[in-house]
């Protein structure tokens, strides 16, 4: 007999005491995933990959992929950290975007939520095509299952702690807030990100993003003409393929009218108190 035969077998690993668990964070470009950042360099928070799911050089803001490309990405290199970027494949290879997408003649559903006449915003599956299922992939790639799943930092701050939601998480990661395990707002970030000596990032989305503030709308129309442009044009064809199929037209902005009519050049006297309804964390950090 062997001298091991009477051992117990070896118990399974548990995903709780799984010690060497991937660790990554959601990086979107923004204000408070720019901090973890900052903080992972300062090794405060023990992150050493960001994932940055592009949903397309035509549909991220510029000024985001800009900063990623001129600021983050060297600032993480000379820190040890890696910036990775991640987009939506097709199964021949090729890369899809979420403009790409919007724009296809073919098109039956919209994946943004695009705005009702009464202002009140549809369903989406943009965040989930293009960022939750992109990361996943990626993840499922590195080995990452639900018996060992990957931690998932999500830079929301103490300001936007409405926003978290671990119940969201999917059987192959768990979600992680730092920001708010670190008691961190908004204020608190963009000054983390100034004393690295780094400028603080624009709020990152797609530029086209319906669930931009009025006062954000109007700020593009001013500052951004040729982005604005883009977006009314994107809302026209959308609502031009809506016609054809008997449906009723819908908008980027909460006005229930076309974009071009609803947003008016902004004046220095109004105020924008609205915030972005976004609620699913992976979208503007």
């Amino acid at each position: 007999m062997s001298s091991n035969s009477s051992q117990p077998s070896p118990e399974p690993p548990h995903p709780e005491r799984v010690t060497d668990r991937m660790k990554v964070v959601s990086y979107g470009g923004g204000v408070q995933s720019t901090a973890l950042l900052v903080l992972a360099a300062q090794r405060r928070i023990d992150y050493r990959i960001f994932l940055f799911a592009n949903v397309g050089d035509d549909s991220e803001h510029p000024a985001t992929l800009e900063y990623l490309r001129q600021v983050a990405a060297p600032f993480a290199a000379k820190h040890g950290l890696e910036i990775k970027q991640l987009a939506k494949t097709r199964r021949d290879g090729t890369t899809e975007t979420l403009m790409g997408q919007l724009i296809k003649p073919e098109a039956r559903s919209i994946p943004i939520p695009v705005r009702m006449h009464n202002g009140a915003p549809g369903r989406r599956a943009c965040t989930a095509d293009f960022k939750i299922k992109v990361v996943g992939r990626w993840l499922r790639t590195q080995g990452v299952t639900a018996a060992a799943p990957a931690d998932v930092a999500i830079g929301i701050s103490l300001d936007e702690i409405h926003r978290a939601n671990r119940r969201r998480a999917e059987e192959y990661e768990r979600i992680e807030y730092p920001l708010l395990d670190l008691g961190l707002r908004r204020a608190d970030c963009e000054q983390i990100i100034s004393e690295a000596g780094l400028p603080v990032p624009p709020k990152s989305a797609c530029f086209f993003c319906p669930f931009k503030t009025v006062g954000s709308w109007r700020q593009q129309r001013l500052e951004e003409p040729e982005l604005f442009a883009k977006s009314v044009r994107l809302e026209k064809v959308i609502n031009e393929r809506r016609r054809l199929l008997g449906r009723d037209e819908v908008f980027l902005s909460r006005y229930g009218r076309p974009l071009d009519e609803a947003i008016a050049v902004p004046d220095s006297q109004v105020v924008d108190n609205e915030t972005a309804a976004c609620d699913s964390g992976w979208c503007m950090t």
